[in-house]
């Protein structure tokens, strides 16, 4: 007989063992790490371990240039700074981001322009952006987010007809791609985090990417202190360098298990909206899988599906509420505060799991929906 209580009302929890364990044990990762380690090339500034991995990185994302860093949020900043953005200038972004992309274009004394995100999504309205551009606008900061993708020839296409610099933020979709080109790739610089939470895992570290090795200098010129003022250690790098050569195996996986889940979940009965299609991308490489859950459902919503053992939160806040201090609104971002509002993003780990797994996931999700629906009302 199925279990129709809840782990929040003494049930055992759907999983038991809690969420899967991130970053995964890998014995390439310790063998490398290991070397590193054995070979002193840990306590040095720079080393063939450092070299190698800007080699690899050059060459999963056919790029050209490659700047390593100690976080993808210092990474936009750098990459804003190569492109050329200076203080007074403007930089359109959408109202509904991470955090860090607002205060990167702040910490340059730049503008931030906010665009609205498209209706039943999380990624910039490229029918918003033209509208907004004033004669100080310079860049537009763009993030692939929650497994959606902008699309990035489209947006290429405005940023040229304006002179705008393009900078492609994809911390969030590492291994993915786009017309047979890897994400991070596209705009005038890219960027890539290592966080300890995402698709490529050093604890911390990011990296900008350019083909143009202009913007690379100014970054590396802005970072240089004496010495490089936002380093990415050789222990880091000995750790990502396996995970770069897995990245292409690694991402297909993440691209059928997000496939499997939205598959599974469209065929299930519960009051919350499951995204629409991940079609924009030829390979989905989510670190979030998200979901619409009604803002007066969003908080028990959560809270029950951590103690069914799934790793699940709500998503960004958003800058809709942001004052006219900081920022230019020029149109109204109404999508933007429902995306703030109704957002829920499952960690991306169980993407990697097993069909059962995924299927179990499914029913859990539907089971809490039904369940908090029937108490909120």
């Amino acid at each position: 007989m199925t279990e129709t209580r809840l782990a929040i009302t003494g049930a055992d929890p759907a999983f038991p063992a809690g969420p899967p364990k991130w970053p995964k044990t890998d014995e390439r990762i310790t063998e490398s790490v290991l070397s590193a380690l054995q070979s002193g090339n840990w306590g040095s500034y720079d080393s063939d371990t450092g070299d190698t991995l800007v080699q690899s990185i050059e060459k999963q994302f056919s790029i050209e240039n490659v700047m390593v860093c100690s976080s993808g949020t210092i990474a936009v900043e750098l990459a804003l700074r190569g492109v050329g953005i200076k203080a007074g200038d403007e930089v359109l972004l959408a109202a509904y981001d991470f955090p860090g992309n607002f205060r990167a274009i702040e910490a340059i004394g730049a503008r931030p322009v906010l665009i609205d995100v498209v209706q039943n999504g999380w990624l910039i309205d490229l029918e918003k952006v033209t509208a907004a551009i004033s004669d100080q606008t310079r860049a537009i900061l763009v993030s692939h987010l929650h497994g959606h993708v902008v699309d990035m020839q489209r947006l290429k296409t405005i940023a040229e007809r304006h002179n705008l610099k393009v900078v492609e933020d994809a911390c969030q979709v590492a291994g993915g791609s786009q017309h047979q080109k890897p994400l991070g790739s596209f705009g005038d610089a890219g960027v890539l985090s290592f966080g300890g939470s995402k698709l490529l895992s050093a604890g911390r570290g990011g990296a900008v990417l350019s083909q143009d090795p202009t913007v690379i200098q100014r970054a590396r010129i802005f970072g240089s202190r004496g010495n490089e003022a936002f380093p990415l250690s050789q222990l880091q790098a000995a750790a990502l360098l396996p995970q770069i050569h897995t990245l292409p195996n690694i991402a297909m996986q993440r691209h059928r298990g997000t496939t499997k889940l939205h598959s599974l979940l469209a065929q299930e009965d519960f009051p919350i909206e499951i995204p629409n299609s991940f079609g924009q991308a030829d390979c989905v490489a989510p670190y979030k899988f998200p979901l619409w859950v009604p803002a007066q459902l969003r908080q028990p919503f959560v809270e029950c599906l951590t103690a069914e053992g799934v790793a699940v939160g709500e998503g960004f806040r958003g800058f809709a509420g942001r004052t006219a201090r900081r920022c230019r609104k020029p149109m109204e971002l109404v999508n933007s505060q429902r995306a703030a509002k109704e957002t829920v993003l499952i960690h991306h780990p169980v993407l990697l799991e097993s069909d059962s797994y995924l299927e179990r996931l499914a029913e859990t999700i539907a089971k809490v929906s039904r369940y908090v629906s029937e108490q909120v009302q």
